[in-house]
């Protein structure tokens, strides 16, 4: 019979397995010591180097002119707020002094992307180099990316060159403030999220079925009573007194505002969506007059896609035309999103007065009256300096 010696093979594993644990984390340590730092998007052209520069108290922020000075400043709060301490800012001409030197320079070749930007880290200081102050707080962004990396006050960052221009223009992202309303101070946070991943546009869903969320002074039924819904089941009710529970909320002008600049301030731009000439239920429970059908709605608290459509007549027309002004006053960005999804069309194929509208204007289908609607609005907002997108159905 065969005798084990049970002991003696567990030891001989356990010691086996140490072995194994001990080499694997050794591996991983080298791999971590040359790994390529984790920087979000990656930027487009990174070379490490030998050695780095050590971040402390003592660190000294050049910069010179005001868009220099604006993303050294930044850069001073994001490094305040990771927990790496307060960091001073040295106003002066001098570009290769020692510490981070935040610099405004033209491109010494052809003209590159306004986001371009360079930053070089070595033992000696650290630089970051652009062409627009967009590029800088980029270049700002990174630099704290890598910061981030390690705890503490005092930080050793990496010695390389990073060469970066972002590879798409626009870098969105789209909140959906119409069925599920965000406050100011939430939305702000979203912002910063954005710029620290050097995203630059934020599409605001701002009407929809479910609620308008717009504060438009010539209509103030749009809130009052577009701004608010009773939602489905028991998240309806007061379970206190057995009453309906309404959900509303929207933003002001003065908020709205608030928001533009505090995104302009991070180099975002922000693309309203006023959604024409479906997902218009919220508008038409303000003012049914608007709509194609008779008698009152209520606004949806339903998912889907909903049948309420604006209809086609001239006040219609001037009622979208009012509210757009005020939406071109209150986002100076280039862009307004009209929507245009989703609009079945069933309210229009039912409605005589839709289609004797449709006769007077000579269009032949439905189709072709949202056609007439979208071009018409495009005008509109040409006039006033904008370009009208929508999603793919205005095509």
């Amino acid at each position: 019979m065969m005798r084990f010696a049970p002991f003696r093979h567990s030891a001989s594993i356990v010691s086996a397995v140490l072995l194994a644990i001990a080499l694997t984390c050794a591996a991983a340590q080298a791999v971590a010591a040359t790994a390529r730092p984790a920087l979000i998007p990656a930027p487009a052209s990174l070379t490490p180097a030998e050695g780095g520069f050590d971040v402390n108290a003592d660190t000294l922020v050049h910069a010179s002119g005001p868009q220099a000075l604006a993303a050294a400043r930044q850069f001073v709060e994001l490094v305040a707020k990771s927990g790496h301490g307060k960091l001073k800012i040295v106003e002066r001409a001098r570009s290769d002094a020692p510490g981070i030197v935040f610099a405004i320079e033209q491109a010494s070749s052809a003209p590159t992307s306004p986001e371009a930007y360079s930053l070089n880290v070595t033992p000696q200081g650290i630089r970051i180099s652009a062409s627009d102050e967009r590029g800088l707080f980029y270049g700002a962004v990174t630099l704290w990316q890598l910061m981030t990396e390690h705890s503490g006050k005092a930080v050793r960052v990496p010695a390389l060159r990073i060469d970066d221009v972002p590879r798409f223009a626009w870098r969105g992202l789209m909140l959906d403030s119409a069925r599920h309303f965000r406050s100011v101070d939430e939305i702000k946070q979203l912002l910063d999220a954005m710029a620290w991943h050097k995203l630059n546009t934020f599409h605001w869903h701002l009407t929809d079925d479910q609620g308008w969320r717009i504060e438009i002074r010539k209509y103030p039924k749009l809130t009052q009573v577009g701004g608010c819904r009773i939602p489905a089941g028991d998240g309806g009710i007061d379970p206190r007194s057995g009453e309906p529970r309404p959900y509303c909320g929207y933003y002001t002008q003065a908020q709205i505002r608030d928001v533009v600049r505090y995104a302009a301030e991070r180099h975002i731009e922000v693309v309203p969506e006023i959604d024409v000439p479906g997902h218009a239920q919220a508008a038409v429970a303000a003012y049914p007059k608007l709509g194609n059908v008779e008698g009152a709605t209520r606004v949806s608290a339903d998912w889907g896609v909903h049948t309420y459509l604006f209809n086609a007549e001239e006040d219609t027309f001037r009622f979208l035309e009012d509210v757009l002004s005020e939406v071109v006053d209150l986002f100076p960005g280039r862009y307004v999103h009209i929507g245009g999804d989703e609009a079945v069309k069933q309210q229009w194929q039912q409605s005589p007065r839709v289609q004797a509208r449709m006769r007077a204007l000579g269009v032949a289908n439905e189709t072709e009256l949202q056609g007439y609607l979208v071009k018409r609005l495009e005008t509109f907002l040409q006039a006033r300096g904008k370009r009208l997108i929508g999603w793919d159905e205005i095509l």
